[in-house]
Order: structure tokens, then C-alpha cells, then sequence
């Protein structure tokens, strides 16, 4: 074993090794990432937005936004990094190799006469008769008597000078990259030893493992505790209502942990009381419905009244306390809302289908908390949209209604003089105003979207086939951007816009295919547009240079705006479908967009395999009409739909020439959901 001082000597080194070695590729990963980042503060920059003070960054939102918990770590482990190297580095200059000659002041290879003239010098500066001072007594007895012996004895000189050591050859030594107080206790080194390496290398990781796991465990990886998504699975039903969703949202678990305090009694009675119309309670038998609600848990009836409070613009009437849980909720909300449309959506039905209606309700809902409107608004056709604009109220809603401006859409439709001129007579709006107005209205998303239905390597669609959708969304605004915030002064938190493309058959109520689209990170984008579509190519037996120019043309898409969303679902039994594809956005009022789509399904027969798929959904023929196939197929007396038979092959081609097309492609037809 190596000698205790060097084991401490070597301890720094291992613990700087231990730091290094994740720290040094972590820091650069995050500085990647730091640099690759693009900014998604682009918002609309009205007063309204610039008032509510969450895009201002004062110098002190500055520092907490880098000042966090990670990054005061990763800079206090880069100064236990500059610590170390700096004592390793005095250290090394301490613990210097043995160099005889150079101790002596003398080149290597020097004569015995050079080295005793070399040692009397020295003998007269640093001997203890000469200089007092224990220092050079040391280095006398350890260095220059140790040196002088080394080089005036011929065997001594020798193994320096053969094998670098005045004592010959040295064999291995091992080293313990501990600290000296661990090792130099007497009978006990070895113990101590075994108690650090069990500490450090089983304990604590096993301790910290405990620690992560006990919590992590009760949250989903969108950080939703499980107990929420349990409540919302079981109560989410394929009737409920929109108005019946914010029942279903406030039974999060992580509302009930919301503190309810005896202070708090008299200012949400008085809420209770503001926003007693927005609570659906049954007029009829108001004191009834008044106990009922009363009944509930007190954290959820806290919860519903402040998510109330925030839509009908009352936050300003609480008191801090209540005010700061109103943020807490609000935070909240866009991942649980998130979670609770993945409960309507996941596979329900005995056929893999979500449900429809309360899909679109907890949208519904997520567009009312972000851009702060009244439930009841929704109700009223067409009101909705305008409240989200800035400096609208009802009044102005009712006024702008009488100009024989009914929808939204026709407001956008108007030029911006012909705005401008209705503000101003209808609201009295300054060009400040009206400015702002023009600014929120560039920003609203126009969204359009193409689909297309089929069987990969098939000419047509038949039952129990796998059906490939693939959706091209395309958004545009008025100010050339992508991906921006939404105007939405009244939520106090950044929120980005997400997309929910939706393939519903109406008439049963059930989602067939569902996905969450995003227009603001580019580089994912274009990464999964890339993977969708070579993997469709490869099944579609595509050549190499038929797959990059499709690649190259869905990147293509992708930077100018457009989305891919492709998934696959089974196909249903025989019939013309009437399918719908719903395109909704959970920040904005009156952008939502849908496009229809035929699919027709043909029952699984030889003539259907050959056959073809029209939009309209005929098949076409050549001189034979479908009836008449359908007779002659039943008088053939055929052994396999399979068959390989050649008499088989005749007759189908005698029947089954057909130049349908195989993808379904459905129709942009837009129009807003509150105009549905």
C-alpha cells in the first residue's frame, strides 16, 4: 500500500474526478439547450397585457428566473470544482518527485568533486550550525543530506541513475483515495473504511432512490397526482354536458390540499353571492340547492368560487389570501384540464373509442379560463368571442350586435377602416384602443385542415382493416407569426396555445382518433413529421429516393406553418360513414374549425380488395353495376375469399375492374364553433 500522505494527496483528486465528470457534460448540454432556446414571449403587447405585468421582466423576475434552485447548484459545484483544482494544484508544487541533482543546484551527470562543492555551499546555508531556523534544519536532513548520500554512494547512484530512485527498482504501489484521519486510526482503518464505502456508495443512493420514488409515485409525469386522474376517469361520463364539466374539474386532489381557513368564511360568502348565477343551481329551489352546495368539501367549494371570481373579472374583490389561491388554482388548471380531455378521450367504448361531447366541453371550459369568460357567455350565441378582445364589455357586445355585426367572423372580415370607424361610433374608442383591438385580431389564429383516410398498400377501405389518418393542420395570422402567446391579460400566468385534432363520428358520440398539436416548438415538429412519414413510406415499399423527397416536402409543410397528425385506428363494420374532424384550440374563443369526412367501409370480400374507393362513395364499374355482383358472387360456389385459383382470378376481373381512390379526403370547411 502507498504511504498515508499520499492517499491524502490523492483524495481530492477523486472527489474532483467524482464532480467532473457528470457536471462538466451537464453544464454543456444546458448551455446548448440555453442557446438553441427560442423566445416564446410573443404576445400581443396591447395595455391590457402590458398592465397585467407578467411579459414586463423587472430585474428582479430577471434574477429569479435564472437565480433557481438548479442553477445555484450547478454554480456551487463549479466553485467546489475552482477550490479543488486550485489545492491540488498548490499541492502538487508541495509534494515535488526526488531529484537529487536538482536539489543540489547541479545538472545530471555531474563529477564527485561538483557534487561535494555543490554540498559544502549548501552545508554553509542551510546546516544547523549555520542557520537556526527549523525550516532549514528540515530541508538540510530531508533534501540535501538525503540528496548528497544519494549521489556520492556508487550503488546508490547507480539505481538513480538506471531506475530513478536511489533504492533501485520500485514495484507497484496501490493507493486508497481517502483522507489521512480515515486511515491513520490504529486497528480501525480497515472498519472505517467498509463504513464509508457502504455509506457512500449504498446507503445514500438508496436513501435517495426511497426519497424520489416515495413522491414521484404519486404523480404522473404530466405532475398530476394519480388520485385526480382515478377521480376524473371514474366521473367522467359520455353525456356530460359542458356546463356539468367544472363539477368533474374541481374534484382534483390537488385542489382539496388547498388551505381553507376560518377568515376566509365571510369574503366567500359574499363571492358566493356575486356569482350565484354563474353556479347552475336550480332557481326554483334556490335554498335547497344553496345547502347542497354549502355540503361539499370546503376546499372544493373555495375552488369552484375562485374559478368563478376569475372568469366574471371579481379577483380584484379578494382579500390576499384568497388571492393567492386563486393563482394556485389557476396555475393549476392547464395540466389538469389537459389530463381530464385524455380521460374523455381514452378508449372508452367496446370498439376503442373516445367520447365526443364532454371532449369538447373541457375544451370549452379551458378557453374560458384562459381568456376569462363567463360560462353563461357561452350559452348566448356568438357573445363569447368578442369578450375576449380588449376594452370589450357586454354593452359594447350589444351594441356592435345591433350594427348588423352578428358573428365574430364578420368583425374580422370588416378592413381595418371600416373597424375603426365602428369602434369609434359604437364604443368611443380612442386610436389607442382601436389599436389594441387590431393587434388581438392579428394574433387569433385562422386554422385549416386536411385529411386523408386509407388502407396502407390497399386500394380500399374494409372492416376490420387498419385505417392510416393523416391530418395537414395550417395556421395563419394576420401578423405572419407561427407560434405565439395568446392574448390573455386576465390569466396571470404564461400559457401557450395547444391544438386538439379530433376524428368523431357525431351521430355515436365517440372520438376515433385524437392528438395534441403545437405550433411553437419548430425542431420537435419537423423531427416528427420526419419519423411519420418514413415510416409510412417504408411500408409503403417507398424507394430511398421517393422517402427524402417526401420527407423534404413534409419539413417543407412544417417550417411554412403546417402540423402533422397521423395515427392509425381499426376500421368499423360495412357502411358509409359520416365522419367529422374537429380542429380546437384551448386558448382562444371562436377559432375552433371542423372538416368533414365520407368514409365508406366495404365488407371484407375478394371484389372489395380489387375494388376501388370513391369520396362520394360509389365504386365504379365497368358495364356491371354493384347489385349485380353482389347476385353473381352468391351463385359462385368459391372455397376461400383468398383463393388463388385462376377461374376465381378471371371472374373477379371480369367484375371487379374499379378506379376509386384510396385516400378519403375531406373538405376545409371552417366555421367557428360557436357559429355550429
Amino acid at each position: 500500500m502507498a504511504d498515508s500522505e499520499e492517499n491524502n494527496a490523492l483524495f481530492p483528486i477523486f472527489i474532483l474526478s467524482m464532480i467532473a465528470l457528470p457536471l462538466v457534460p451537464y453544464t454543456i448540454l444546458k448551455l446548448f439547450r440555453a442557446a438553441s432556446k427560442k423566445t416564446k414571449c410573443i404576445n400581443c403587447g396591447c395595455s391590457d397585457c402590458s398592465k397585467s405585468g407578467k411579459y414586463r421582466k423587472s430585474v428582479f423576475k430577471r434574477i429569479t428566473s435564472v437565480s433557481t434552485c438548479g442553477n445555484l447548484t450547478l454554480v456551487l459545484l463549479w466553485i467546489i470544482m475552482a477550490i479543488l483544482v486550485y489545492y491540488i494544484k498548490h499541492m502538487n508544487s508541495e509534494i515535488q518527485v526526488f531529484e537529487p541533482f536538482n536539489i543540489l543546484g547541479l545538472e545530471p551527470g555531474a563529477s564527485d568533486s561538483e557534487i561535494k562543492k555543490a554540498y559544502r555551499r549548501l552545508s554553509i546555508q542551510y546546516h544547523p550550525d549555520k542557520n537556526p531556523d527549523p525550516a532549514a534544519h528540515k530541508y538540510f536532513v530531508e533534501s540535501i543530506s538525503k540528496a548528497y548520500q544519494a549521489l556520492t554512494d556508487p550503488i546508490s547512484r547507480e539505481n538513480y541513475e538506471k531506475y530513478g530512485h536511489p533504492d533501485g527498482r520500485q514495484g507497484f504501489q496501490m493507493g486508497i483515495a481517502l483522507p489521512q484521519f480515515l486511515l491513520n486510526i490504529d486497528s480501525a482503518s480497515g472498519g472505517i473504511l467498509l463504513i464509508w464505502i457502504v455509506g457512500v456508495c449504498i446507503l445514500l443512493p438508496l436513501v435517495v432512490a426511497v426519497v424520489y420514488l416515495s413522491k414521484s409515485s404519486k404523480y404522473t409525469g404530466n405532475y398530476v397526482k394519480n388520485d385526480t386522474l382515478g377521480a376524473y376517469f371514474h366521473l367522467m361520463k359520455p353525456s356530460l354536458a359542458p356546463s356539468k364539466v367544472m363539477e368533474v374539474f374541481i374534484k382534483a386532489a390537488e385542489f382539496v390540499e388547498i388551505p381553507v381557513r376560518r377568515s376566509d368564511d365571510e369574503p366567500l360568502q359574499k363571492l358566493f353571492m356575486a356569482v350565484r348565477s354563474e353556479l347552475n343551481l336550480d332557481l326554483k329551489n334556490i335554498k335547497k340547492e344553496q345547502a347542497k352546495f354549502w355540503k361539499q368539501h370546503p376546499a372544493l367549494v373555495k375552488t369552484e368560487l375562485l374559478i368563478q371570481a376569475h372568469l366574471t373579472h371579481e379577483t380584484a374583490n379578494l382579500s390576499p389570501d384568497l388571492e393567492h389561491d386563486c393563482k394556485r388554482v389557476l396555475e393549476l388548471a392547464p395540466r389538469l384540464l389537459e389530463e381530464l380531455i385524455k380521460m374523455a378521450l381514452i378508449p372508452r367504448t367496446n370498439k376503442g373509442h373516445g367520447w365526443l361531447r364532454p371532449a369538447i366541453g373541457v375544451v370549452e371550459l379551458s378557453q374560458s379560463i384562459v381568456q376569462a369568460v363567463p360560462l353563461s357567455a357561452r350559452k348566448a350565441e356568438g357573445i363569447a368571442p368578442f369578450l375576449q378582445l380588449p376594452h370589450f364589455n357586454d354593452d359594447i357586445v350589444k351594441n356592435i350586435t345591433r350594427k348588423k355585426v352578428r358573428t365574430f367572423q364578420e368583425l374580422q372580415e370588416m378592413t381595418i377602416e371600416e373597424r375603426a370607424e365602428l369602434f369609434s361610433q359604437v364604443a368611443n374608442f380612442s386610436a389607442a384602443e382601436v389599436q389594441d383591438v387590431e393587434n388581438v385580431l392579428k394574433l387569433i389564429p385562422s386554422m385549416t385542415v386536411e385529411v386523408t383516410c386509407g388502407t396502407e398498400g390497399e386500394e380500399a377501405i374494409q372492416e376490420g382493416d387498419i385505417v392510416t389518418i393523416q391530418a395537414w393542420v395550417t395556421l395563419k395570422r394576420a401578423n405572419g407569426l407561427i407560434g405565439a402567446l395568446p392574448h390573455s391579460p386576465n390569466y396571470p400566468f404564461h400559457k401557450e396555445e395547444n391544438f386538439w385534432c379530433l376524428l368523431a363520428d357525431t351521430n355515436s358520440n365517440s372520438v376515433w382518433f385524437s392528438q395534441k398539436i403545437s405550433f411553437m416548438d419548430e425542431a420537435a415538429a419537423v423531427s416528427a413529421a420526419s419519423t411519420a412519414i418514413e415510416e409510412r413510406m417504408e411500408v409503403l415499399g417507398a424507394s430511398p429516393k421517393e422517402t427524402s423527397a417526401a420527407i423534404r416536402e413534409a419539413v417543407e409543410k412544417v417550417k411554412n406553418g403546417c402540423r402533422l397528425a397521423m395515427g392509425k385506428f381499426l376500421a368499423p363494420a360495412e357502411g358509409n360513414y359520416n365522419l367529422t374532424c374537429y380542429l380546437l384550440c384551448d386558448s382562444w374563443i371562436g377559432c375552433d374549425r371542423k372538416s368533414s369526412l365520407k368514409l365508406k367501409v366495404l365488407k371484407r370480400t375478394r371484389a372489395a380488395i380489387r375494388g376501388g374507393l370513391a369520396d362520394g362513395g360509389s365504386i365504379l364499374e365497368d358495364g356491371i353495376d354493384e347489385e349485380e355482383e353482389i347476385e353473381e358472387e352468391e351463385e359462385e360456389d368459391i372455397e376461400s375469399e383468398y383463393s388463388e385459383d385462376e377461374e376465381d382470378n378471371q371472374d373477379t376481373n371480369k367484375k371487379g375492374r374499379a378506379n376509386g381512390k384510396v385516400r378519403e379526403k375531406g373538405s376545409s370547411e371552417s366555421s367557428g364553433s360557436d357559429e355550429e
